[in-house]
């Protein structure tokens, strides 16, 4: 019970701070921002599958492993998306012939 309370406190701490420094980012920095934290983001759906394959037969271990590899891989791919998207919105149009 002690340590949820630094945990909880440290919790708040980094919400309140990520708002924070996220709300103050111009909108042209944020596609090279989305990309770095897509890499942050395959860097966790790595761990979180080495914690689902530890093979230790509890199920809590099993059951935070899979939920986590699930979470990740969905913000994996809804990152990649959102910045395909961003980026789509930088080319040129195609100016059609008549």
């Amino acid at each position: 019970m002690e340590v949820l309370i630094p945990l909880g406190f440290i919790l708040i701490l980094s919400i309140f701070l990520g708002f924070e420094v996220i709300s103050k980012v111009p909108s042209t920095l944020h596609t090279p921002l989305m990309s770095g934290s897509n890499a942050i983001s395959g860097i966790t759906l790595i761990g979180a599958l080495i914690t689902a394959g530890t093979g230790v037969p509890e199920w809590i271990s099993i059951t935070l492993g899979v939920s986590a590899v699930a979470f990740a891989t969905i913000n994996v791919v809804g990152g990649y998306v959102v910045t395909d998207r961003m980026l789509g919105m930088f080319k040129k149009k195609k100016v059609q012939e008549k």
